[in-house]
């Protein structure tokens, strides 16, 4: 005779068998059924460990891929984008060590970013660049809002082979990647670019959908929003989209002796930060990367 066993035997179950309610079979049955459900339960468990290491590994695998990407990316470079991104390294380095005033009398050394844009632009333009501050403005769309942005950009037509060549200069470019929250591998990715960007448009396209595609990667693994401002096509509107060019004018002046009782202290924008505080690598890193 069949015993069910008594870890998984409830007295009213025991009194229906005994009473003759329920059969042998209908109870018996119904443990299987539940120890079915229960050994499913562990299997399930089972499952989701492997599911979870699995995205562990995965997750891991892109974010190493992203890296080779962005690095490799980086590295390349063409002797237009090495003599613009020379001819930039060495006006941020004489601008750093000036004392200046921005036309616009907000505040001195380059703290205003049009100046200082103006003011590289009109320095490129003496070393024979055809360089010019560009305005991007773009509508709002079902997927991302409204926007401007103002860069500097340099059309070179020295090949007639190859055609023209755009190079965009971006004062600010680590900065429009950094973001809030983001874990730990998206933060190394961004740590890796140069705060000053130099390199073609072609360049930048790649680059900015490695790194759109790293942040939809780690908002999903950090389970937040991916803001609309992140995505690859309001980024691409930034520097790749419709643009004005502005004709250059001279923006700063040599600040007037007279201005301060004390000697002029040098000051040095955040926008060069990385490139004036790493010179020594800035062939190597900042400036090698684009």
């Amino acid at each position: 005779m069949v015993k069910i066993p008594v870890n998984v035997r409830t007295s009213d179950e025991d009194s229906d068998l005994m009473s003759g309610t329920a059969s042998f079979s209908d109870v018996f049955f119904r443990y299987l059924e539940d120890g079915e459900t229960s050994s499913g339960n562990f299997c399930n468990s089972d499952d989701e460990e492997e599911e979870n290491s699995f995205d562990v590994k995965e997750s891991k695998a892109f974010w190493n891929s992203q890296g080779e990407l962005l690095q490799t990316t980086l590295r390349r470079t063409s002797s237009i984008e090495s003599r613009i991104r020379r001819a930039t390294a060495e006006i941020l380095r004489e601008i750093s060590i000036e004392s200046t005033i921005c036309e616009c009398g907000t505040s001195p050394s380059g703290s205003c970013r049009n100046c200082w844009q103006r003011e590289i632009c009109n320095r490129l333009r003496i070393t024979g660049l055809n360089c010019a501050v560009c305005k991007s403005k773009w509508r709002s769309s079902s997927d991302i809002p409204s926007g401007e942005h103002s860069y500097l950009e340099v059309l070179d037509n020295s090949n007639s082979r190859r055609g023209e060549v755009r190079v965009v200069i971006e004062l600010n470019f680590r900065a429009e990647f950094e973001m809030a929250r983001a874990n730990e591998e998206y933060n190394k990715l961004i740590r890796r670019l140069p705060e000053v960007f130099v390199g073609k448009s072609e360049r930048l396209w790649s680059l900015i959908k490695i790194l759109c595609t790293a942040a939809k990667r780690c908002t999903k693994e950090k389970k937040m929003h991916l803001a609309p401002w992140r995505k690859q096509k309001y980024m691409q509107s930034k520097w790749l989209g419709r643009r004005e060019r502005e004709r250059a004018a001279t923006v700063m002046v040599p600040l007037p002796v007279s201005y301060s009782d004390r000697p002029a202290k040098s000051k040095a924008s955040m926008l060069t930060f990385d490139l004036l505080d790493n010179l020594g690598g800035l062939h190597c890193t900042a400036v090698e990367v684009v």
